[in-house]
This record gives C-alpha cells, structure tokens and sequence, in this order.
C-alpha cells in the first residue's frame, strides 16, 4: 500500500528527512517511533501528499506520489495536529462539506450515523467554534467513518482523546486492516504504539534508525531499543539480530 525510496525533505537550509525507505503492506499498521524532531510528523505529511519531497519518491495505495496525489488524497484519512476543520460550520455540515470535496453525497442519516458512533450526535448543528479540542479530534474520527479510507496516516492521534474516544479509535483502525487497509501510526508513546503495531520504525535526526517487527519483541524491548536508536547510540553498531526486520 506504500512502498516509498529515499524520501528527502529540506525546509531552507534545515533537513527535515534524510533518504527515508518505507513499506507498507496491506493489513498492517507500521508505528513511526522518535522523539519531537524525528521526522515523524514530516513524513506522514509527504506520504499524505500534504507537501513534497525535495528528493525521492515512490507509491502509495498504487498512485506516484508526484503524479497521483489527487487519486491518493480521495482513499486515505488523516488525523493530525491540524484539524482542517470550520469552525463556524456545524458539525453536520463539516462532515458534508469534505464529503462533497472527495466527490461524495452522503444522505443526512448517513452523517448523522457517523457523528453518532464518535458521541457527537447530540452536537450535530452545534458549530465546531464552540467544541474542545477532544470534540474536535473526534469529529475528525468521524469524518474518517464516513469516508472509509484505505489507509491511515495518524499523528499522535491519542492526544485529548479520553479513554472513550481511544478505544473507538483503535477499534477503527482494526477494522480498517481486517478489511485490507493499513495505518501508519507516528507517535512517542510507547505503550500506545506497542498496543496497536505490527511493526516499528525507530527515528531519529529526519533519518531511519532501526526497523523490527512485533513477534518476539516485548514492551521492554521495544523500549529499551527506542531508548538505545531513537534517543541515542549509534545503529550501525547492532549485533541482536533485529534491525531492519520487516
């Protein structure tokens, strides 16, 4: 669903990403692991299409990342520290605008089906000015429900939520791989990560640093690898046997 090589991003004279190689496969979910900085948000940004690589390229969901975005952007979903959300519309009518910008015409019950399986049912014509940001986060849930997106690109996606709205979002995202799709997850919170990835890709400084898979590895290991590549060490010193395990 992503297969992507050496992408680059340099913002004037900072490198932001620095020859990035990811695969994702179809019903999976790929952790991106880092400290603030990593190179986390930036590359989910280029996978989304939402900016471009100074360098680089590759596919997702089978479009060229250059050539295709206006395909790729039709079949994904994204939360992000952005909401790209209005806020003098209604929650309803949120909803019905960026259905109508991917070329959809939901019915209302359709909407309203969506906004009902986030708890924002009761808050349907109420403008999202007046939401929290936990509101706002969900309502963003609940445009991804009524688009069902391919593939997920999610950025520290359990910030504000409370344990409500995660637990509906991670059932989300398993229903979104048990059907074929896949997520890209970047977030710093281990445990979150570790409960919800089939595998993790450890950054640091806009570069790689390690790749594992999740069969073997404990919560412990996977914290003290982060501890080790993501924080600190030097990755082309590795003798365990797990770095660039797909």
């Amino acid at each position: 669903m992503v297969e992507v090589q050496g992408l680059t991003k340099v913002f004037g004279s900072t490198l932001a990403l620095d020859a990035v190689d990811l695969r994702v496969d179809p019903g999976e979910v790929v952790a991106l692991l880092g400290p603030n900085g990593a190179g986390k948000t930036t590359l989910l940004k280029l996978l989304a299409t939402a900016t471009k690589p100074t360098a680089g390229g590759g596919r997702v969901l089978g479009q060229d990342l250059l050539t295709g975005r206006d395909a790729i952007r039709r079949r994904i979903g994204m939360i992000s520290h952005s909401h790209h959300l209005y806020e003098e519309l209604t929650a309803e009518e949120n909803l019905q605008f960026a259905a109508a910008m991917r070329g959809m015409r939901p019915d209302r019950g359709s909407v309203i089906k969506a906004l009902t399986e986030v708890g924002l049912d009761g808050h349907a014509r109420s403008k999202v000015r007046t939401f929290s940001t936990g509101m706002k986060r969900r309502l963003v849930i609940g445009k991804m429900l009524l688009f069902e997106p391919e593939l997920l690109f999610l950025d520290e996606p359990h910030n504000t939520l409370d344990q409500a709205a995660i637990a509906l979002l991670n059932g989300y995202v398993v229903s979104v791989t048990a059907r074929g799709g896949a997520a890209v997850v970047a977030t710093h919170n281990l445990s979150r990560a570790y409960g919800m990835a089939d595998r993790f890709v450890l950054m640091r400084d806009g570069a790689v640093a390690w790749r594992v898979g999740k069969e073997g590895l404990s919560g412990d290991h996977l914290r003290d690898l982060y501890a080790r590549y993501a924080e600190g060490g030097d990755a082309t010193n590795v003798d365990c046997g797990l770095r660039n395990a797909e």
